[in-house]
């Protein structure tokens, strides 16, 4: 009887391990349409193979100044962009990306998204188990602190941004990947991030040279996040696009790259 309650204690702690790796590592999200290794070869740089969790990192709205050796500044990863002009938006149309939110286990991944902002606070449907209903955060692009009372709040105040908006990656090398790279691209928690509805709205698809997060201390995050996106896809950038993203990071010369490393 002792030997099978310690088998049962093994058993539960392993399935409570697999359940912890899987919350802090969405990049490991296996999807009814995406699959972990369809996501690992689609990476057309050898170093976003390697790319640490997403969710291991800093909290979305601090910058990082302390970076390990073995992590890459945002900078210089910056200057390993192609510089190019903007290609003509002709044939862009979103579906050429997705057409809805992958699942896992039921779950959709903006829910996932959602959760991962909201953290602890995060209270789910109990019917469910994966709808967000209530919960608070200090929501990046602005800075205020939302909190969400019921259901319908986040469906009037919360949006999921492509921190690289897919119309600005068409139009900078997008076009050219395979549809499984688009779909990963769009996919990809490195590339998404809840935030206010009214206010990502004003970024439209806008670049780093056309619209900056209001909130400045977020701002370091943000082109870092966004160049890492754009290395890992093989995007390119325009240079007012480059200017900008250097101007920011002057105040911030040691951010890191988000989830790059080598």
């Amino acid at each position: 009887m002792k030997k099978k309650s310690q088998r049962v204690l093994v058993a539960l702690a392993g399935t409570a391990a697999l359940a912890a790796f899987i919350a802090l590592n969405p990049n490991s999200y296996e999807t009814s349409l995406r699959t972990t290794d369809s996501l690992e070869s689609s990476a057309t740089n050898p170093v976003a193979n390697s790319s640490a969790s997403d969710d291991t990192l800093a909290p979305l709205g601090e910058s990082t100044s302390n970076v390990s050796t073995s992590t890459l500044l945002a900078r210089d990863l910056l200057d390993r962009l192609e510089v190019k002009g903007r290609s003509a938006k002709t044939g862009y149309d979103r579906t050429k990306f997705y057409s809805s939110w992958p699942t896992l286990d039921g779950c959709s991944l903006r829910q996932r998204i959602i959760k991962r902002e909201l953290g602890d606070s995060a209270v789910l449907d109990s019917s469910d188990n994966c709808t967000v209903v209530s919960g608070e955060f200090d929501e990046p692009y602005t800075g205020s602190h939302m909190i969400f009372y019921q259901k319908s709040d986040f469906t009037k105040g919360l949006q999921i941004d492509h921190v690289v908006a897919l119309s600005d990656a068409w139009q900078k090398g997008a076009k050219n990947l395979s549809s499984e790279e688009r779909y990963n691209l769009a996919t990809d928690p490195l590339n998404l991030l809840a935030v206010d509805s009214k206010t990502n709205q004003g970024k439209s698809d806008g670049d780093a040279a056309t619209w900056l997060p209001p909130n400045k201390k977020f701002r370091c995050t943000y082109v870092a996040r966004q160049v890492s996106v754009k290395y890992k896809y093989s995007l390119w950038v325009t240079s007012a696009e480059k200017s900008a993203i250097e101007s920011v990071l002057e105040s911030c010369p040691n951010e890191p790259a988000v989830g790059i490393t080598e």
